[in-house]
């Protein structure tokens, strides 16, 4: 599955956490939030697909890597909009298409 996600600036780790609240301040980098997104829609897919005959997937739901791109100016941000916007349509020819 593919997903564009939203562009956003990430610098090497953000600190994230309650402070002296429920949860102990943590240090989590760009790779802790994808695998951890992946593995919260991945568990809700299945529960979906327990709970409401969703279509089942074979193999794994999500790519084992992810692309990131460091969007530089505005042409690149307008070239990355446009993929975005343009994807879905090129969806049923690409070859993992099924009906």
């Amino acid at each position: 599955m593919h997903l564009p996600g939203p562009a956003f600036y990430v610098s090497e780790q953000y600190d994230v956490g309650a402070g002296t609240g429920a949860c102990p301040d943590t240090k989590i980098s760009l790779g802790d939030v994808i695998g951890r997104f992946k593995c919260l829609t991945s568990r809700k897919y299945i529960a979906g697909i327990r709970k409401h005959g969703w279509p089942p997937f074979a193999g794994r739901l999500w790519q084992r890597n992810y692309y990131e791109h460091i969007i530089r100016n505005d042409h690149d941000l307008s070239e990355i909009r446009e993929y975005i916007f343009a994807n879905p349509s090129k969806w049923s020819g690409d070859h993992e298409y099924v009906p």
